[in-house]
């Protein structure tokens, strides 16, 4: 299936799906607000079925592949703390209780793993089909990555979405929230609650965000099954990583120059990869380098409004 033997596909399909059932049907049967100690826990867990299926990949497909997947899921694991902030502004803009968003972020990444699949297949069959097709993606990861070194100072209205204004236009609203129910019945008919509409919100930001991680992972590898692979693992730690992080990670300071400077370098390797090849490890190493730099330089010289706390 798209160059990957098909027992790799299936290995990683009963991975992905018995981790889910697990955390849905084992740690996250009851709802509840998820504390910092509970998420940093699914977070490492998240972490280690990642890490265990890239070993496996490393020594039952090769070497190259094992370090593909881990660039890959690298890149992808790095892009994703971005989205933090937007969940973040979601759940605030729609006063979403800390008890129900853990449900949002579960069904936001169901459809995160479709729209992925689809973004990726299109991915690969573009760049197969039409070779100038690669000097886009690498001028996009580009000109996003120069955007990201200087963020502009505007206000975020997640609620102003597009698709939840074409929402609200189409299935009425109410103004309150029914415990963790997306829909209630009213007078006989169907009506949304805000939670419905925090879950579009989500949705619409991933559509988004895959324009920029898709192609990134692209200019790692053209192996389909490593691209979707590593997004996915990537995604299902995302939920966990929010509870664990979204606290913190106003912290670092310098992440989102770090993110820039990851993806004006894959921007590059892409656009530049017929006269200047990179390798996986190479690569690998670039971005590992990269995020401890952004680490450690947050850690360093944090904040003025941090040091007088």
């Amino acid at each position: 299936m798209l160059g990957t033997p098909i027992h790799v596909w299936i290995v990683f399909a009963v991975t992905t799906a018995a981790a889910l059932v697990i955390d849905l049907g084992v740690f996250h049967r009851k709802n509840h607000t998820i504390g910092l100690r509970e998420a940093l826990l699914e977070s490492a867990a998240w972490i280690s079925v990642s890490l265990f299926f890239n070993l496996w990949l490393y020594y039952s497909q090769g070497p190259q592949v094992g370090v593909e997947f881990l660039t890959g899921y690298l890149v992808e694991k790095s892009l994703s703390v971005d989205n933090i902030f937007v969940f973040l502004l979601i759940f605030q803009a729609f006063h979403v209780p800390a008890q129900a968003q853990h449900r949002v972020l579960f069904l936001g990444v169901l459809g995160a793993l479709v729209m992925r699949a689809v973004f990726v297949l299109a991915g690969v069959e573009l760049l197969q089909s039409f070779h100038a097709v690669l000097y886009v993606f690498g001028a996009l990861l580009l000109l996003t990555g120069l955007r990201m070194f200087f963020p502009a100072k505007r206000a975020v209205r997640p609620d102003r979405n597009p698709l939840v204004l074409m929402a609200r236009r189409i299935i009425p609203v109410t103004h309150h929230f029914e415990g963790e129910r997306f829909f209630v019945k009213q007078a006989g008919k169907w009506i949304a609650t805000p939670l419905f509409l925090a879950l579009v919100a989500v949705e619409a930001m991933d559509i988004i965000f895959a324009v920029d991680s898709v192609p990134a992972v692209l200019a790692i590898t053209r192996n389909a099954f490593i691209v979707y692979s590593s997004n996915v693992f990537a995604i299902l730690g995302l939920r966990a990583l929010y509870f664990a992080l979204a606290d913190l990670l106003p912290r670092f300071r310098f992440l989102h120059q770090g993110l820039a400077a990851i993806l004006v370098f894959v921007g590059a390797k892409m656009t530049l990869s017929e006269w200047f090849p990179v390798t996986a490890p190479i690569s690998l190493g670039v971005i590992a380098g990269i995020l401890a730099v952004t680490v450690a330089a947050s850690l360093l010289f944090p904040a003025v409004s941090e040091k007088t706390k």
